[in-house]
């Protein structure tokens, strides 16, 4: 299916806007986690109902509460929490403060994430915010678009994302891994690595990573020995394993989510710990929850890649202020600029219809006077202004698919405590396409 251009993209908010309501349900419990199963929507490639606005902002988060995601949870429910309540503060939306609902998204492994949707379809939500999986949001964006709500992520990464068919409604502050894949690719060779092996989860995300990591890694003139796409389910990696240490790799490349921690394991199990091969992760499972229990100094000197440029000391102040037992800040920044993008298109917009808003994403991420918080950036528009919302995981910038066109991309290397520092090595920003 092929993502619609911008033309195409403008063609079709127009024609769901002039397109009769079709009727999403009553109301419902504020803050519910979703619990019982509902078949996935099929797929349609037609036009979405218009879904008009009530003039009041209505925000949906579909994150993960459980399942092999829950840990970016917390960051990503305090991240949108902490700009829901700095917009409110600051008058709310179109005269009126914005309401929340808080489902969760689950895993693949259950149909959590379409029965959430179907409660936050019902309660009239006009963006919905999640999935953190970009399989789970694949699972699901028939069914957002299609009632012509927007499908906005802030840790999608993906590349399906970018061509897939989605009426113009679905955007993300996450790149996609084309970028993250080219960092990681390049730094395992840059340390050294002529020999790699590759670990992958086998889904959309898990697949797409790898393919990309070697392909820059084999560009560069390393020789990928082995790759192994597994079943995140098995019950064991021993035999996965098995075929990596038959191949004797300098660098090892570990891409899933936290049944990573048995991989770990069995890693060490056969005798390939970090400090003889050189190990790598990714966003999916670098955490400072999954590891902590570990004999000390398991992942020293582990290194790994995430999106987000740097976030300020006291944005991190802030989020813990929202939850005190924050521990990891992974998609925060993105799903604060999530709920800030949505809110500020739907001021600009002058509505909170999903097509109206989807149709201003793009104008209020460039081209404009910069700006950096909610409240900055309202008041412009207020006077009339043309913004440019600079966010906390960066400058943001959507291109024709709703994906940020330049994005920062952090290193960061654990400790001997199991765990990574707030601070990257370094930050590589890049263009997408580059």
């Amino acid at each position: 299916m092929i993502r619609i251009a911008p033309v195409g993209r403008a063609l079709a908010v127009a024609a769901a806007t002039s397109l009769a309501l079709t009727a999403c349900g009553g109301g419902g419990d504020t803050a519910t986690q979703a619990s019982e199963s509902a078949a996935p929507a099929s797929s349609s490639s037609s036009a979405p109902a218009a879904a008009k606005g009530d003039g009041t902002l209505t925000l949906g988060t579909l994150l993960p509460q459980t399942g092999s995601l829950a840990f970016l949870g917390p960051p990503e429910f305090a991240g949108v929490d902490l700009a829901l309540k700095e917009i409110n503060e600051a008058g709310g939306v179109l005269g009126k403060p914005v309401e929340k609902f808080d489902t969760d998204s689950g895993d693949t492994t259950t149909n959590i994430a379409s029965q959430s949707v179907d409660k936050l379809l019902a309660q009239k939500a006009d963006a919905i915010i999640g999935a953190a999986s970009s399989s789970v949001s694949e699972s699901v964006i028939d069914k957002i678009t299609g009632a012509g709500v927007v499908h906005f992520s802030p840790a999608n990464t993906s590349d399906k994302f970018t061509t897939i068919n989605d009426h113009g409604l679905y955007f993300r502050t996450a790149p996609p891994d084309k970028l993250q894949g080219r960092v990681l690719g390049d730094l395992v060779v840059s340390d050294g690595n002529d020999t790699v092996a590759i670990m992958a989860m086998q889904d959309s995300y898990g697949t797409g990573l790898a393919d990309q990591v070697e392909k820059t890694v084999t560009e560069a003139g390393a020789q990928v020995v082995e790759r192994v796409d597994y079943d995140p389910k098995a019950p064991d990696f021993s035999a996965d394993i098995a075929k990596i240490k038959a191949k004797n790799p300098k660098g090892v490349v570990l891409i899933g989510f936290e049944e990573t921690a048995k991989v770990i394991g069995e890693l060490v199990k056969q005798g390939m710990p970090a400090s003889k091969h050189k190990w790598y992760m990714v966003d999916g499972n670098m955490s400072n929850t999954n590891y902590v229990k570990m004999p000390k100094g398991t992942l020293e000197g582990v290194k790994g890649t995430y999106p987000g440029a740097s976030a300020p000391d006291s944005f991190r102040k802030d989020l813990v202020e929202v939850d005190p037992k924050l521990e990891d800040f992974t998609y925060a920044p993105e799903s604060y600029d999530a709920a800030n993008l949505i809110a500020l298109a739907a001021e600009a917009a002058k509505s909170d219809a999903g097509a109206d808003i989807a149709a201003k994403l793009a104008e209020v991420s460039k081209g404009g006077e910069k700006c950096k918080n909610f409240k900055e950036c309202v008041d412009l528009l207020k006077a009339g202004k043309d913004i440019d919302y600079d966010g906390i995981s960066g400058p943001v910038e959507f291109n024709e698919a709703g994906d940020p066109a330049v994005a920062t991309i952090g290193i960061y290397q654990y400790g001997d405590d199991n765990k990574y520092p707030v601070k990257a090595l370094e930050y590589r920003t890049g263009n997408i396409e580059g």
